[in-house]
């Protein structure tokens, strides 16, 4: 039996950046249930960096890993333009107050002035100008090739069966055989909290959420040029995307089993009926469809840290829609808490305590 020092379940961005932190420092096996990592969440992202995306409590994360990401090349200009209603003037307002003094600029606009099309009854905009695409299976690969070049090993095809902490180690068992680890790292996304229970350590009530997305051919073709456009209200989102295409999400959130999640008709039909509310453009096809897994844990911030009631068990999870802008910042704040270093100075300022897995058993 192979012995690392760390062991990684998942192998989508949260687990793939982890082991590009830690692999330097430590033997590293990322074990993924799937024949590709990255297949149920990463795979399937809306492609967008926004500051303000997660509320808050996210927000320093994803700022602190702009600098990596824009370094890496995997960022591209977009920004975001936040519209609502008249009814909508209490949300634009708590928006602005919930990022006041956090440095995320943002910027009163007439959304008219930006949104060819725009039906008469949108009037307020916020504009969040240093909102990005990302591309998301570059940082992904870039993540694996780190891990890789730094000696950690991938194994696919290997679904987490059982494991046992005994003598100071893990023992694991796979679909792949059967491996040990001083560290279990529990990366595994919607499936966190089963994770957790083949290995004995309560969870913490780690939930799936359905995303659908639909890609659209529209009469006219949403200009080049065009922001990334959010619902204040939290009703869609759309952005151009190459070829004069639009991706569009009614921004659905519907509780599910861990799976390979499935876009619903309901969903797509509901995404065209808000997105004709808002522009009296013509959708004139339906070109492609998909619904990705976001995973929440009940407070809606991360989870990075040891778990209090099991030795060298490590929660790196709940990470939402948000996991792939914040990657280059957790994961070297989680490599901190995992290795016991100094964090790196990119990180230097948030308190990973804001994450650690301990406030849920606090709760208890």
């Amino acid at each position: 039996m192979t012995r690392y020092d760390i062991a990684i379940i998942g192998a989508g961005m949260a687990g793939a950046s982890l082991a590009a932190a830690v692999a330097p420092h430590a033997s590293v096996l990322l074990l993924e249930a799937e024949d590709l990592p990255g297949y149920h969440a990463t795979g399937r992202s809306a492609a967008f960096w926004s500051e303000s995306y997660g509320g808050p409590g996210v927000q320093p994360l994803t700022t602190a890993s702009g600098a990596a990401l824009r370094d890496g090349g995997f960022l591209e200009d977009l920004g975001s333009l936040h519209i609502g209603r008249a009814a909508d003037q209490a949300a634009i307002e708590a928006f602005l107050a919930e990022f006041a003094g956090s440095g995320v600029a943002l910027e009163r606009v007439d959304p008219r002035a930006f949104i060819p099309g725009l039906r008469a009854d949108w009037t307020l905009g916020i504009m969040e100008r240093s909102s990005t695409y990302i591309d998301v299976a570059a940082l992904h690969a870039h993540c694996l090739a780190d891990a890789r070049r730094a000696g950690a090993v991938l194994t696919l095809s290997a679904p987490l069966q059982a494991a046992t902490h005994m003598a100071d180690r893990w023992q694991i068992m796979t679909g792949a055989g059967m491996f040990s680890a001083t560290i279990l790292v529990n990366a595994a996304g919607a499936w966190a909290d089963d994770v957790a229970r083949r290995a004995d350590v309560a969870p913490i009530g780690i939930t799936a959420y359905r995303r659908t997305v639909v890609q659209l051919v529209t009469d006219p073709a949403p200009p080049a040029t065009m922001q990334h456009i959010a619902d204040i209200a939290g009703n869609f989102y759309f952005k151009p995307e190459a070829g004069g295409r639009l991706w569009l999400s009614p921004h659905d959130e519907t509780k599910v089993a861990p799976g390979d999640a499935q876009p619903e008709e309901i969903d797509v039909a509901t995404a065209i009926d808000r997105f004709e509310q808002v522009v009296d453009w013509r959708v004139t096809k339906v070109e492609r469809r998909w619904a990705g897994l976001r995973s929440f844990a009940p407070d809606r911030l991360p989870v990075y840290g040891f778990a209090p009631d099991s030795p060298g068990f490590f929660w790196c999870a709940g990470q939402g829609g948000f996991g792939i802008q914040t990657a280059p910042a957790a994961a070297a704040l989680a490599a901190a808490v995992l290795l016991g270093l100094a964090p790196d100075a990119s990180v230097a300022a948030i308190d990973p305590a804001r994450y650690a897995p301990g406030r849920f058993h606090a709760l208890a």
